[in-house]
């Protein structure tokens, strides 16, 4: 099989393009003209024999393999222009907008930033806290620059890379309920993923449930928990000491995994962006969840 190479000039047309919105504003990015950028999207697609981009009326869209191929494409240049930066010199500089989740386990990605602002000292850095589908949008509307966060739906235009966590059941040490009581939840607010999941698997196996406890923040659901408020979802990294787990014996099915993405916008990230982007992937790398044992169930 011939090898293909994909250069990267008609990467950075494609990711511009979707970064920014259109064909127009990635030429004006690119100092190009719309033709050129028109005509470099003709010659990716023509490479990898497939469609990229499409409109559905007035909103331009990534096809399936156009969202596939955008996030190798963000990898791809995220290398070659950390490549040029330390090969030239270049030195990390400004400030960098990040987003993490309430409704995951952020404490080992805070002590990655806080790292990397200390050993670039001419970094700024500002941290938003919030639900994954907020802060996605504030990534959308350009008010954030890197985003960890739940994937929820199919579209995912911004995706770099993303990791998979399994839900666990956890619940106090001391903590009884007989299956016939109604399980009380302690969950972050509608809208959360965790939330989603528990609902679910229990509606699966015709448990009545009520919500006895919300908070957006992880710190307040552990110590909930810990209370003996009620029953929640984890991750093995946020089980307290004072918890145990739940499993399918217990009346408690598996849940759905959940996954978990990193997210940025190419043309809008500087080079201290693209060096903290790979602090929080190695990061991310070394915290990944092996799949969980067949035996819980």
């Amino acid at each position: 099989m011939r090898a293909i190479n994909l250069p990267t000039d008609l990467l950075r047309a494609f990711v511009s393009i979707i970064d920014l919105g259109g064909y127009t504003r990635a030429a004006d990015a690119l100092g190009r003209t719309q033709p050129a950028i028109s005509l470099q999207m003709k010659r990716l697609e023509e490479l990898l024999d497939a469609k990229l981009l499409s409109h559905e009326g007035r909103e331009l869209k990534l096809t399936e393999k156009g969202e596939a191929l955008a996030v190798y494409a963000r990898q791809l240049l995220r290398l070659n222009d950390e490549a040029v930066a330390k090969l030239k010199g270049r030195a990390a500089k400004g400030q960098i907008r990040v987003g993490l989740p309430t409704d995951f386990s952020v404490n080992f990605l805070q002590d990655a930033i806080v790292e990397f602002t200390a050993e670039q000292a001419r970094v700024t850095m500002s941290i938003t806290c919030d639900l994954s589908r907020k802060l996605l949008d504030l990534l959308h509307a350009d008010e954030l620059d890197i985003v960890i966060a739940l994937l929820s739906g199919d579209r995912n235009p911004y995706l770099v890379r993303n990791w998979e966590e399994h839900p666990i059941w956890a619940v106090a040490r001391d903590f009884a309920l007989s299956r016939q009581q109604v399980v009380p939840l302690v969950t972050h607010p509608e809208g959360c993923e965790y939330r989603r999941r528990m609902t679910a698997a229990l509606r699966s196996e015709g448990r009545d449930w009520r919500v006895a406890y919300t908070t957006p923040d992880i710190g307040g659901l552990q110590r909930a928990v810990s209370a003996g408020m009620g029953i929640t979802a984890l991750t093995r990294k946020t089980l307290m000491p004072d918890m145990r787990v739940l499993a399918a014996r217990d009346g408690y099915p598996a849940m759905e995994s959940i996954r978990i993405g990193l997210f940025y916008k190419h043309q809008r990230l500087s080079g201290a962006g693209l060096m903290l982007v790979d602090s929080l992937i190695a990061r991310m790398d070394e915290a990944a969840e092996p799949a969980p044992s067949k035996s819980l169930a």
